[in-house]
């Protein structure tokens, strides 16, 4: 009986340890700074993060104390910058960039945080060119349909 009270005593406290723990931050200011959840003091599940002046900055998800998932980032305006997926903590697959006016300016594929496929750049939300990148290098670059045709496949833009 005794061993038994043991191993319950010590399974709750394990148990407990392992738990997720809602964290908060502030900035000198008081401003909330970021929130989110940890287990065992390591970055998990979803996070927020505010500019000095309150409003949101970035968003979204860690696993393993890197960033995971899809992520949302701010201007302190609170207009859209950007947003994408994370892979293994790096950017990675396709990412939007946005322009002041929350239009899309360019929208490329990343790996490992840098271009790495195709970039795709708009002006008053029309297509204007595609470029094409090799490890954060351009390798090429179009102007219109035909001559993009010629050299690639458009599948490859999915």
């Amino acid at each position: 009986m005794k061993h038994l009270l043991i191993i319950i005593c010590l399974s709750v406290t394990f148990s407990v340890s392992a738990q997720k723990e809602y964290q908060k931050s502030y900035y000198d200011n008081g401003q909330l700074k970021e929130e989110g959840w940890t287990r065992k003091g390591v970055k998990t599940k979803y996070w927020k993060f505010y500019y000095e002046s309150g409003s949101l900055q970035k968003e979204g998800s860690f696993k393993n104390g890197k960033p995971a998932k899809y992520w949302y980032f701010y201007r302190e305006n609170g207009a859209k910058k950007s947003e994408g997926h994370y892979v293994k903590g790096k950017k990675s697959k396709w990412w939007l960039f946005y322009d002041q006016n929350e239009k899309i300016d360019h929208k490329c594929q990343l790996k490992n945080n840098q271009k790495n496929g195709y970039c795709l750049r708009y002006k008053d939300e029309e297509l204007i060119r595609a470029e094409k990148y090799e490890n954060g290098k351009k390798i090429g670059e179009w102007t219109d349909l035909k001559s993009f045709k010629k050299e690639n496949s458009v599948w490859d833009l999915q």
